[in-house]
């Protein structure tokens, strides 16, 4: 029997939620170090090394970047879900220094979710994907006791105009483009520990597309780009710093948090990703007198955050005056230097 809409609460269906959800950075390693690099000169991007999607050169102007996201709710309602996923998802193109072209839904649902929930969130996501300048254009959906969402996403960009996560230089400056702390406020609010104005605030972060942001970036020539999602700050800081060949420095007063995600690391709160993405990332980040608190903000796992970004750091005062003339989110949170590994400082 379909249960009533207002019955329904979507996480309560789901054992973690959002970018939490993924699977282990380290395990996810040992899997891949199997596959060797394709030889096919056109496939500028793959597993060699793997990035935030896959690029494949069409001629000397265009090349297509592919990508797919999904994972269970991070939230109740059925709009903001499909937002999110969406928003999920599309984030990977423009990190890559892509533009969203064509979108498809994957969804796995339980029969027993009224249809009108299931519009809401596939109507949210349309709407999402059409904001970033792409079309949603059909899909697969099949049966699942737990709920799943997400798109599989084709993007177009220059072949001169990817943006890797292998190409931070000694002298960049580190910037992100969104605050931290989305799955501690999330799991707060599960908890019964985070108000809905904390709520509010993280819903908000998420649903942004980093469409804006990259527009801006482009104009800069960024020597590495990342979206920080799943695997935390300090995990994919720690990703571009090996896939570089660099040490990456972060000034831990300055890393930006959502109001309220420091109060849930005060009071403990964790999210079922934070103990997977320390043993991916925490033997290549040396923290030493950082408090627990700080540290907590930087394994958090992240669902649709922000952009990595690094840059010469020449540039880095144009970059601020830019976003701020533009009324968005950035900020330096510190720099990249000759070495290995990642040191908050």
């Amino acid at each position: 029997m379909e249960a009533h809409t207002s019955d329904v609460k979507l996480t309560d269906l789901a054992s973690c939620g959002g970018c939490a959800a993924k699977y282990s950075a380290a395990r996810l390693e040992r899997l891949l170090a199997g596959f060797l690099p394709m030889d096919e000169e056109n496939l500028l991007v793959g597993l060699a090394p793997a990035d935030d999607a896959a690029v494949y050169r069409l001629d000397d102007e265009r090349a297509l970047i592919f990508t797919l996201d999904f994972f269970p709710p991070v939230v109740d309602d059925p709009g903001d879900y499909g937002a999110i996923a969406a928003t999920n998802a599309l984030n990977d193109v423009f990190a890559m220094g892509g533009t969203p072209l064509l979108a498809l839904s994957i969804a796995a649902f339980p029969e027993e979710l009224p249809v009108e929930m299931l519009g809401a969130i596939f109507a949210a996501a349309d709407a999402q994907v059409r904001a970033a300048g792409g079309l949603l254009a059909g899909g697969h959906t099949i049966r699942d006791a737990e709920p799943k969402y997400g798109l599989a996403v084709v993007g177009t960009v220059h072949p001169d105009g990817i943006w890797p996560k292998n190409g931070a230089q000694p002298g960049d400056a580190l910037f992100v483009t969104k605050p931290l702390g989305t799955g501690l406020i999330m799991t707060g609010w599960k908890k019964k520990l985070a108000g809905s104005q904390q709520l509010e605030r993280a819903v908000g972060w998420m649903r942004t597309l980093n469409k804006d942001a990259a527009e801006l970036l482009r104009g800069f020539a960024p020597n590495a780009v990342t979206d920080v999602t799943g695997f935390g700050l300090f995990g994919h800081a720690h990703e571009v710093a090996d896939r570089s060949g660099v040490q990456i420095r972060l000034e831990s007063g300055r890393l930006p948090a959502i109001d309220g995600a420091l109060d849930m690391a005060r009071k403990g709160v964790r999210t079922s990703g934070d103990p997977r993405n320390r043993d991916f990332a925490a033997r290549h980040v040396s923290s030493e007198g950082i408090s627990e608190v700080l540290l907590a903000l930087g394994y958090d796992p992240q669902t649709a955050g922000g952009l990595l970004v690094s840059l010469p750091a020449d540039k880095g005062a144009a970059l601020e005056a830019e976003f701020e003339g533009r009324g968005l989110f950035l900020r330096r949170i510190g720099r990249v230097e000759e070495g290995s590994g990642v040191v908050v400082e």
